[in-house]
């Protein structure tokens, strides 16, 4: 199977959103038995940290595994890493891996093709992966999904997630936030969660009643992190700065949610029970965690660091399925223009000289 994501990725859109809304339109099970490569300009113009968001959800999507073919993002993220061949070992290292992509006339079981502008800061309202919605999005009907099996999965997620049908998704208040997992918690999307309490204020702090934890992927990471001050703005602003590993990904130990308690989470996976017996799960980008933290509901990230934001294109009307061909193809209307990457989110807040660490 082959996802290309085409045209141009709107200001406060993340590669979280990019992959939680394509599983919106696949569904969780279209994947099964297939590996998905994700291509076109949006992943292109990825960092490798983005590409691995996406690619770690593919089995949301009920793939065997995600990809994106090597290019000098790849080579660049590789090159002078303790494992990686050096001198004239990695010159042909290259050379061989630039032979791993796809051939130019390559038939694939299942095209998707998905345009960059339809996809807006999306969130989840269910128990699954493939319950998502655009955060400006209300809480979908159950008589809205015309397939009886769905139709049942809604009324039960809706039922155990306390929503009614109709509510806009901003309405939703919180209990606790959670930035972490393998899935978005790397120096980039620690980065970006920093960079939303920082375009909030000196005095940007957690909502009151909001427990809001910072869990960096890896100690590496950890280490990174604070090298760069970002520990400074997390505590700064009320979030509890943990040291690294799973916490309430799976909900760990005593880093959990009690029964009944909301949590917007970075996250891969929303079932029922995930983050704590009763707890109810909506993933988020990390940019949309911190938001959302600050705010203690449900927030359009867009708020915080753009305040004029057009109308997003809440339609996902023009997807047509092949069940002969198992094809998806997009709208005719899909327009094709260069990648751009959301200047907010991958630099680095403290734009220091850091000292070498070993990765």
């Amino acid at each position: 199977m082959r996802i290309t994501i085409d045209g141009t990725l709107q200001e406060g859109v993340t590669s979280k959103d990019v992959i939680l809304h394509i599983i919106g339109v696949v569904g969780a099970s279209e994947g099964t038995e297939y590996v998905i490569e994700y291509a076109g300009p949006v992943i292109s113009g990825f960092s490798m940290e983005s590409r691995m968001s996406i690619c770690n959800m593919s089995i949301e999507a009920g793939a065997r595994a995600g990809m994106v073919a090597p290019d000098n993002t790849t080579f660049d993220y590789l090159r002078n890493r303790p494992f990686a061949p050096k001198g004239e070992a990695w010159d042909q290292a290259v050379q061989y891996w630039k032979t791993l992509t796809t051939d130019e006339n390559a038939a694939f079981d299942v095209e998707i093709k998905i345009h960059a502008e339809d996809i807006v800061p999306t969130v989840t309202w269910g128990t699954s992966p493939q319950d998502t919605i655009p955060i400006t999005g209300r809480v979908p009907h159950p008589a809205s999904f015309e397939d009886p099996v769905r139709r049942a999965s809604a009324e039960r997620a809706l039922k155990y997630m306390g929503l009614v049908p109709g509510m806009l998704m901003e309405d939703i208040k919180l209990d606790r936030v959670f930035i972490g997992s393998c899935t978005n918690s790397r120096i980039e999307d620690l980065r970006s969660a920093a960079k939303i309490i920082l375009a909030a204020g000196s005095d940007a702090k957690v909502a009151n009643g909001i427990v809001a934890l910072v869990v960096p992927g890896s100690g590496l990471v950890k280490q990174h992190a604070e090298a760069e001050g970002l520990d400074k703005v997390f505590e700064r602003a009320g979030f509890q700065w943990r040291e690294a590993g799973c916490s309430m990904c799976m909900g760990l130990n005593s880093d959990r949610a009690n029964a009944e308690e909301r949590c917007a989470s970075t996250s891969n996976r929303n079932f029922e029970g995930r983050q704590g017996p009763g707890s109810r799960t909506h993933l988020v980008s990390p940019a949309m965690a911190a938001a959302a933290a600050l705010m203690g509901r449900m927030t359009d990230v867009r708020k915080l660091v753009k305040p004029d934001i057009p109308p997003p294109s809440l339609s996902r009307q023009g997807w047509t399925m092949s069940s002969q061909h198992r094809s998806i193809q997009s709208h005719p209307s899909i327009r094709i223009s260069p990648p751009k990457t959301p200047s907010f989110f991958p630099q680095p807040v403290n734009p220091k000289p850091l000292r070498p660490l070993p990765l």
